[in-house]
């Protein structure tokens, strides 16, 4: 929102007329003026600060939300914006960053983990517990079917080359550090990064 060199001579203008009046003694005319100023739209949202996302840049934003959970109010995404004190984008956003806040509200969003059992057509909501469940099976039923202990030299090379790891770029150095080492724990050959996409 700007504002018109009118608004800003309009406002010098109360504000010099306020003090002035202060000056004389009469000390409330500033609690008046301060109490017709229209409070920041902002003011009573809880400030957040996050990672962009989209790429491998990984901006600084400030996610701005109205609600209060210790009330059992549920507290909703109002304004996005750039986080000026990020050593990476300083504020700034591109595009796609930018659009931040339809990606948080877009019906399409998946916000819980679908499953679509096998014959079926449609997928339906299932809890964390038995998606981790059932990831961790799948990656252990695949990993004792296809892990090469040892090649045709007879080297120990312990490799898992039928499954692959994709890792996000928007991660501290220390938990990507992890994510490889997790991957590479496993045996895991092929391992990808947002970052390099």
């Amino acid at each position: 929102m700007g504002i018109t060199r009118r608004q800003f001579m309009r406002v010098s203008a109360a504000g010099l007329a306020a003090s002035t009046v202060g000056a004389l003694g009469f000390g409330d005319a500033g609690d008046a003026l301060a109490a017709g100023v229209r409070p920041f739209k902002l003011e009573r949202a809880t400030e957040t600060r996050n990672a962009c996302p989209y790429c491998a840049v990984s901006c600084g934003v400030l996610i701005y939300s109205l609600g209060d959970r210790s009330k059992n109010a549920r507290s909703e995404v109002i304004h996005v914006e750039g986080d000026p004190d990020h050593p990476v984008n300083r504020g700034t956003l591109c595009p796609r960053g930018a659009a931040v806040l339809d990606f948080v509200r877009s019906p399409n969003r998946l916000k819980y983990p679908m499953h679509r059992k096998a014959g079926s057509d449609k997928f339906e909501r299932v809890s964390w517990d038995f998606a981790m469940d059932r990831i961790a099976r799948l990656m252990k039923d695949d990993r004792d079917k296809n892990f090469v202990a040892k090649n045709r030299d007879g080297v120990t090379v312990n490799r898992w080359v039928s499954t692959g790891f994709f890792g996000t770029s928007s991660q501290s150095n220390e938990a990507g550090y992890l994510t490889y080492k997790l991957a590479r724990a496993t045996g895991i050959l092929g391992l990808e990064n947002q970052a390099r996409i």
